[in-house]
C-alpha cells in the first residue's frame, strides 16, 4: 500500500467521536482503516484492565490440565452480559436468532447466532433461559449490541440491563463466572457443591449451592470436555473460587490464565468473533447510526495475508463457522431468506488446519537470519489480529479458503488454525498451503514487526480437531460419571 493510501485510510479516525455510520461514510478504505488504524478491543490483549493474569502458573501446564485433570478459568472480567426481560423477550430473540426455539424453556441454554439481512453472521453468544420472560445473554459483544438496538428501536415490550466487561464497566461487574473443564471437572463440581450434585445434561442449567452461595451451573465447557460453567453474585465470587480450588487440589486442578483460556477453543473448534456483517447493508444503517465509532464494532482489527479492498469479502456465513446445523428452516428471522438462498449453492465448510512442523520451525529459525525474517509466531496464540484472515490455497496458488484463528495446542503437539475451505477441499487429509504474513510485510501496522510472507503446508482436519473433544463435548455431567 502506498503512503498516500495509508494516509487516506486514516481519515476515518477524525470521526472517532461520532457514529459508526459516520466512520464508514468518511473512510475511503474501511479494510485499510481496520488493518492499520485500530487496536483490537478484546480482553486477551495486553494493556487492558482485565485483572486475570496471562498465566497463573504457566500456560503449558494450564493447557495440559484440561486434557489430563481439570482447569479453572476465571471468565468474570472479559465477557459482557445483557439481561433481557419482558413479555416480548422471546419474540425478540426469535426475530434475531437463526436457532430452533421449539421446546426452549427455563433451565435451558443455547448458542444464539444472529445474522444480518444479507445472511452473513453478526455474532454469537450463550443464551440462558432463566425463568418465564427472563433471559441472560453472555459474551458476543456485537450480538448483544444488535439485541439492544432492536429492543430499543422496535415495539417490543422488554427491559434491558447491561453488565459490560471490566475494562468498560466503571460501576463494576454484578456476576462472577467460572469455567471448570477437563475429565475431572465433574468430580470437582460434585465435591464443591453443598449436598448432592444434580445431573446436568448438555446445555442445561441448574441452581446449586457452593460454600453457602447460590450458583447457576451450566453444562458447557470452553475446552470442549466435560465442563461446567458457574455464575453468581460477584460479591460471592472469591468464596466460590476458593472452594473450587480447595476441592480441585485433590484432582490436579490448575487455575488458568488468559493465554490458556483464549487458546482453549483451538481444540474445541469454536471460532471467536468473526468480522460482524454490519458495515455495508442498507438495512443495517440504523444500527450503524446507533453505534459509536469508538464501539467494539468500530475497533475491530483485521490481520493476515488475505487482502481485499471489499469489507464484505471478510464476512462469514453460517457454514464458515459450522453453524448451519443450528438453522431453523421452518420460520423466518433476520437473514433467513438469504441463508436459504446460499444453501442452494456450494458454501464452504468449517475445518481445522494442521500446520507442518518443519514449516513452523523454519519461521522460528528466521529469527537468527540477517536477511529473511518471517512474521513471528507468539505461543500459544499465533493469531495477531481480531479477526485473523489468512489465505488458504492449493499448491498451484488458487484461493480455496481462509484461516481465521490460530494457535498452539500442547495436548496435540501442533500449531492448529480454524477456518473454512471450498467443499471439494474439505476432506480430512487434503494437503493445502497457508500464506503467513501481511501482504505489505507489516508496513504501517502499529503492532506488527516488519517481515516477509511465506507459505506453510497444512493438512485439512475436522472442524473440531481433537478426537477426544469430539467424543466428550456433548456428554452430560451425571452421578455415574
Amino acid at each position: 500500500m502506498t503512503q498516500t493510501a495509508m494516509e487516506n485510510s486514516a481519515t476515518g479516525s477524525t470521526n472517532a467521536d461520532g457514529s459508526l455510520q459516520e466512520l464508514v461514510e468518511t473512510t475511503p478504505n474501511l479494510v485499510s482503516y481496520f488493518r492499520h488504524q485500530t487496536v483490537s478491543p478484546h480482553g486477551r490483549d495486553a494493556g487492558t484492565s482485565n485483572p486475570v493474569p496471562f498465566e497463573v502458573s504457566n500456560w503449558i501446564a494450564e493447557q495440559e490440565a484440561w486434557r489430563n485433570n481439570a482447569v479453572l478459568f476465571d471468565q468474570s472480567h472479559h465477557m459482557p452480559e445483557l439481561f433481557l426481560r419482558g413479555p416480548d423477550a422471546l419474540e425478540l430473540l426469535k426475530k434475531i436468532g437463526i436457532n430452533r426455539f421449539t421446546g426452549f424453556k427455563p433451565g435451558m441454554a443455547k448458542q444464539l447466532v444472529g445474522c444480518a439481512p444479507s445472511g452473513h453472521v453478526i455474532g454469537d453468544c450463550i443464551l440462558y433461559y432463566l425463568e418465564d420472560d427472563t433471559f441472560e445473554l453472555v459474551s458476543g459483544m456485537t450480538l448483544l449490541d444488535w439485541v439492544e438496538y432492536l429492543a430499543e428501536s422496535g415495539s417490543f415490550d422488554v427491559s434491558l440491563r447491561r453488565d459490560n466487561a471490566t475494562p468498560n464497566n466503571p460501576d463494576g461487574r454484578t456476576r462472577f463466572r467460572f469455567g471448570v473443564d477437563g475429565p475431572a471437572a465433574w468430580q470437582v463440581f460434585r465435591e464443591a457443591v453443598d449436598g448432592d450434585a444434580p445431573d446436568i445434561p448438555f446445555f442445561r442449567a441448574v441452581e446449586v449451592t457452593v460454600a453457602g452461595c447460590k450458583v447457576l451451573a451450566l453444562r458447557h465447557g470452553m475446552a470442549g470436555h466435560k465442563g461446567v460453567e458457574l455464575s453468581g453474585d460477584f460479591a460471592e465470587g472469591e468464596t466460590v473460587r476458593a472452594r473450587l480450588l480447595k476441592v480441585g487440589a485433590e484432582h490436579g486442578l490448575h487455575a488458568g490464565g488468559r493465554l490458556a483460556y483464549f487458546s482453549s477453543s483451538l481444540e474445541s473448534g469454536w471460532i471467536p468473533y468473526p468480522l460482524p456483517a454490519i458495515y455495508t447493508h442498507p438495512e443495517m444503517r440504523g444500527f450503524r447510526e446507533w453505534l459509536k465509532a469508538k464501539s467494539w464494532e468500530g475497533s475491530t482489527h483485521i490481520a493476515g495475508s488475505f487482502d481485499s479492498d471489499d469489507i464484505e469479502d471478510y464476512y462469514a456465513t453460517v457454514w464458515d463457522l459450522g453453524y448451519e446445523r443450528l438453522v431453523d428452516d421452518e420460520r423466518d428471522f433476520v437473514g433467513s431468506r438469504e441463508i436459504r438462498r446460499m444453501a442452494t449453492g456450494a458454501p464452504r465448510r468449517k475445518v481445522s488446519f494442521e500446520w507442518d512442523d518443519e514449516d513452523v520451525a523454519r519461521i522460528y529459525r528466521s529469527l537468527f537470519s540477517s536477511d529473511v525474517r518471517y512474521k513471528q509466531l507468539s505461543l500459544p496464540l499465533v493469531s495477531y489480529g481480531f479477526p485473523q484472515c489468512d489465505r488458504v490455497e492449493t499448491p498451484e496458488g488458487e484461493l480455496v479458503g481462509l484461516s481465521s484463528y490460530a494457535g498452539y495446542s500442547r495436548n496435540e503437539g501442533k500449531v492448529i488454525s480454524l477456518g473454512s475451505v471450498d467443499r471439494e477441499f474439505a476432506e480430512p487429509g487434503t494437503k493445502l498451503r497457508l500464506i503467513w504474513g501481511e501482504p505489505d510485510g507489516g508496513r504501517g501496522k502499529k503492532r506488527v514487526e516488519q517481515h516477509i510472507q511465506t507459505s506453510i503446508n497444512v493438512i485439512v482436519a475436522p472442524g473440531t480437531y481433537s478426537a477426544q473433544v469430539r467424543s466428550l463435548k456433548r456428554a452430560s455431567l451425571r452421578k455415574s460419571a
